[in-house]
């Protein structure tokens, strides 16, 4: 579990195929303090497990499912990565709870400043869409942030200066694929809904 507070933006270091698997090796800075094998790190939103380390480098290995649901699979030697460990029982929770199960993969539409004031445009599926509410929780590249305005096509968020500087989206484009996971209670309400009023009770209002 995760809150989607960015602990600190690391480096990969080297990306390698082991049969199906892809390894990862990521500079990690603070977010690798006290890290041990078998430990769990989000990775832009991902969760994925330590499997080696060694002065400060993280070894990861992501399975194809993975790759194929998030945008780990784009990574190259040198990509930003945003990364947080998992969260402690006694540690307040800044953010909101996230599990670090990536629900889709969005497409960046548009990062718009206007001094101080930064709003990031995410294209996504009407399915996801369908997660989220103006002012509920969202996380993109593993960032914990609240919705302006959702709609069909994507949502947009505000960015402040610290998450500028704090994590990778300050750092995104238009076309770039971000990782997406909406907030756990919309999951919930949404299968809820569709149990009652049938599986076609969401796409009927579109």
């Amino acid at each position: 579990m995760f809150t989607g507070i960015v602990e600190a933006v690391g480096r990969v270091l080297r990306v390698a195929r082991r049969g199906d698997l892809v390894e990862l090796a990521i500079a990690a800075g603070i977010a690798g303090e006290g890290a041990r094998r078998g430990d769990s790190i989000a990775v832009n939103g991902a969760c994925l497990t330590v499997t080696d380390l060694e002065g400060g480098v993280l070894t990861f290995q992501a399975v194809a499912e993975t790759l194929q649901r998030t945008n780990l699979g784009d990574l190259v030697t040198g990509s930003p990565v945003n990364l947080e460990r998992a969260v402690r029982a006694d540690q307040r929770l800044d953010g909101h709870l996230v599990q670090g199960h990536v629900d889709a993969t969005g497409r960046v539409r548009w990062l718009e400043r206007h001094g101080d004031d930064v709003r990031l445009a995410i294209g996504t599926d009407a399915d996801f869409a369908d997660l989220l509410v103006d002012k509920g929780s969202v996380t993109v590249d593993g960032v914990s942030l609240t919705v302006v305005h959702a709609e069909t096509a994507g949502f947009d968020v505000a960015l402040i200066p610290h998450t500028l500087e704090a994590t990778t989206l300050g750092r995104r484009a238009p076309g770039d694929r971000v990782n997406l996971e909406a907030d756990v209670l919309g999951k919930y309400v949404k299968k809820y809904v569709e149990r009652v009023l049938g599986p076609d009770a969401l796409g009927a209002r579109r």
